[in-house]
């Protein structure tokens, strides 16, 4: 089976991002491996080694958000040009995971009905992840 999932970059802050994905998105962390834990523990600087090489959150209905620290050496640029969509069964559910991860973040288009489904809102989180959130999806 062919499954798209996002894998996003962060730059030293990635165990705190996806633990708090985890508590918001009512996942599972079921990997969180920094560079110290992992089989290239010994080719790492000792300085970056607590950066995130690989994390997986499991989410409720089977899918998957993967993360990671970007490389030291490579200049961190930021998420750019994608946002995460994510739906949800009923507007309350979308509105509170809504409020949770824009705390902190900036809210770039206000929880509004639209044609797509009865509330539609659009954020960037505190750790510069690019969020859309849909409750109750209509089929268009």
């Amino acid at each position: 089976m062919t499954q798209a999932i996002a894998y996003l970059a962060f730059d030293g802050n990635c165990a705190d991002a996806m633990r708090f994905y985890e508590q918001v998105l009512h996942g599972k962390l079921e990997v969180l491996m920094s560079g110290a834990d992992s089989p290239m523990a010994a080719m790492i600087p000792r300085e970056f080694a607590h950066r995130i090489l690989h994390a997986r959150l499991a989410l409720p209905g089977g899918g998957l958000l993967y993360g990671g620290d970007a490389p030291a050496h490579v200049p961190y640029e930021g998420i750019k040009g994608v946002a995460i969509a994510i739906d949800f069964a009923t507007v309350a559910e979308a509105e509170a995971v809504f409020a949770a991860l824009s705390a902190g973040g900036q809210v770039t288009m206000p929880m509004n009905p639209t044609f797509w489904a009865k509330r539609f809102g659009m954020l960037t989180d505190r750790f510069g992840t690019p969020w859309i959130v849909n409750g109750e999806p209509i089929a268009v």
